[in-house]
């Protein structure tokens, strides 16, 4: 059983109900006809005054639910709640009705009210648009300052990380993190990765440098961030600063850093700026056929999702499986 589809098992334990507000992109109403095919989550689309979906002769079964929301009878009922949420903020009902009108912000309410377990979108809208409405509805989790994202990446044939598993963070949100933001960028993935595969992380804090082979001011929150992790979290096995080689790479660890608790066998990867990230994420995607599934958000009360404009039906089918594991029940 390849990894995704063990994620896939672990899921239809939950059965949870994902909403999917992007319905009529045909990738995304093939994918919710391939979960519910495959019977690992509940998905709901979001109706636009009854318009036929493509591939709507697909949609019609026990799992997958269609909402006509615009006319639904929780509509007025979201706008005094949003009204509510951000009346501090300058919010009126009347832009509270129009935000509405967007199904990204109707299904943010939905997981707020608790109506869904978790929303996926992405497909055709930006990072910022889709997480905009996450951040001002279903919010941050308790404790949490950072809300942050990463890429599953699943390598085929590959020796290294966690049987070719690795997370990358952050590759989709925050664009220079610092000390502080570094710190709870590591801790939010190694309890990613552990949520996800059942297995330990071992976190590499990346650079162009590996224990001081470099110097430069920018690898000042790098080293800063690493050093407070070892410290405060003893049993975590984090190291820093590390050439990607080092991370990963038994042997570059043995000639670079010998006896670190982490270099060598890194399945978590921390990058220094969302550059990084994202370029290595792409690059690992395309130039070693592996398997991305993201970006996934951490750090919200409950989960939303996005997705690449360029996703596949698959990578949908996949987020969503993601995304149930994520979900509190």
């Amino acid at each position: 059983m390849n990894f995704i589809e063990s994620v896939k098992k672990r899921a239809a334990a939950k059965q949870c109900r994902i909403v999917l507000p992007e319905s009529y992109d045909e990738r995304v109403t093939e994918a919710a006809a391939k979960i519910a095919e495959e019977g690992f989550a509940r998905v709901m689309l979001l109706s636009d005054n009854g318009q036929p979906f493509p591939n709507q002769e697909r949609l019609s079964c026990p799992e997958i639910e269609i909402l006509d929301y615009k006319n639904h009878e929780d509509f007025p009922r979201f706008v005094q709640d949003l009204y509510e949420l951000r009346k501090n903020k300058g919010m009126t009902k009347e832009r509270a009705e129009k935000l509405l009108l967007d199904p990204l912000y109707y299904g943010a309410m939905l997981v707020k009210r608790e109506k869904a377990d978790g929303m996926v979108a992405g497909a055709c809208h930006s990072t910022g648009d889709t997480l905009r409405p996450a951040l001002q509805i279903v919010k941050t989790a308790k404790g949490i300052k950072t809300v942050s994202a990463y890429f599953l990446m699943v390598v085929p044939n590959c020796e290294y990380g966690d049987n070719g598993v690795f997370l990358f963070a952050d590759s989709g949100l925050v664009e220079f993190p610092t000390e502080d933001q570094l710190v709870d960028i590591a801790l939010a993935s190694a309890k990613s990765f552990e949520q996800l595969t059942e297995n330990e992380p071992v976190v590499a804090m990346l650079s162009y440098s590996t224990k001081g082979s470099a110097s430069n001011d920018r690898l000042g929150p790098v080293i800063a961030a690493a050093s407070r992790l070892k410290a405060l979290y003893p049993n975590l096995k984090i190291d820093g600063e590390l050439q990607a080689d080092a991370a990963i790479d038994k042997g570059v660890a043995q000639m670079k850093c010998k006896g670190s608790r982490a270099a060598g066998n890194a399945n978590v990867l921390v990058f220094p700026d969302l550059n990084s990230g994202n370029i290595g994420y792409k690059l690992v995607q395309r130039l070693a056929k592996a398997e991305a599934y993201g970006p996934i958000t951490q750090g919200l009360k409950r989960p939303v999702n996005d997705l690449s404009r360029g996703c596949t039906v698959e990578d949908i089918v996949g987020v969503v499986a993601i995304t149930c594991l994520q979900a509190e029940m």
